[in-house]
């Protein structure tokens, strides 16, 4: 597989008076996932339609490796659309052998390759079975042996893990987690940002149109952390309240939750626990991506 570096700078998309993009730029970058999320309405699938040529940008540009993209880099790509998109009555097996065709496999390529991909996700007992007798988990991953099957150099997936229980995001997840092992760049849009945090090493936030925040998912982390620690000790942690610069916000017994005012607070909180016995931990606390969501989209 080749691999491209897929830019986005200042994309702006209007619909009369109502801007749907403004100024929208990021990257997605060659062996990692990146998680695209933001509330419906923020402009997650339009960016994502211009990427892939559906839909064009009133200003930016989206390149490849530099390159401005064109008609044949895009059959590089592979899309998963939000809205079901395969043909009801075609068994599962028929339908992914006919797209892998459609890119310029041959017929036992194309079978060879549907067929494996098909197992891995799951659906090894399924391939004589149609689209429409499938429960929507099961479309939702035929949906995506769909846009794998080529093996596309660059993936954007709308909402992938929508109607997946929890071992199929699992199953899922592999499958994608192995793609961007080998290379692939990925787009994900996603409303479980559980998923979203567990899977993700890059992050796009967007709201109203706009980049709220970008970068990797330790840095957004990092950059969001507050100066909360949490305590694990054999004591009783009530002593805390009374310490200067400390905001406790739970205790129970020698466990204590709590915001300082400095790193020198959270030093010095330390050195008072260890002499007052065992500390069993002593950890800064780091925001969830939800947090950060909610955070950035005031």
């Amino acid at each position: 597989m080749t691999t491209g570096q897929l830019h986005l700078e200042g994309l702006t998309k209007s619909y009369g008076s109502r801007t749907v993009l403004d100024d929208v730029g990021f990257d997605v970058s060659p062996g990692r996932l990146t998680g695209f999320v933001g509330g419906n309405g923020a402009g997650k699938t339009t960016t994502m339609r211009i990427i892939l040529g559906v839909l064009a940008a009133d200003a930016g540009s989206v390149t490849l490796n530099g390159t401005p993209l064109g008609p044949a880099d895009r059959r590089r790509f592979g899309y998963m659309p939000e809205e079901r998109g395969l043909y009801p009555k075609m068994k599962v097996l028929e339908q992914v052998v006919y797209l892998a065709r459609l890119h310029g496999f041959d017929k036992a390529d194309a079978t060879a390759r549907a067929t494996a991909l098909l197992e891995e996700l799951g659906l090894g007992e399924r391939l004589n079975d149609t689209i429409e007798s499938l429960s929507l988990g099961n479309q939702q991953r035929a949906q995506i042996a769909a846009a794998l099957v080529h093996d596309p150099e660059v993936l954007i997936l709308d909402e992938p893990f929508s109607g997946l229980d929890p071992l199929a995001v699992d199953v899922v997840a592999d499958v994608l987690q192995a793609r961007a092992a080998q290379g692939a760049s990925i787009l994900f849009s996603s409303h479980q940002l559980d998923v979203v945090e567990r899977l993700c090493d890059d992050l796009i936030i967007i709201a109203g149109g706009t980049i709220r925040a970008a970068g990797s998912r330790d840095q957004l982390r990092a950059q969001h952390s507050t100066l909360r620690y949490e305590l694990d000790s054999t004591g009783d942690a009530g002593w805390l309240r009374a310490e200067a610069g400390v905001d406790v916000v739970d205790f129970e017994g020698g466990t204590a939750l709590f915001d300082v005012d400095g790193p020198e607070t959270a030093q010095r909180v330390l050195r008072e626990a260890v002499g007052r016995g065992a500390v069993n931990g002593f950890t800064q606390q780091h925001p969830s991506l939800a947090q950060i969501f909610k955070e950035v989209i005031r």
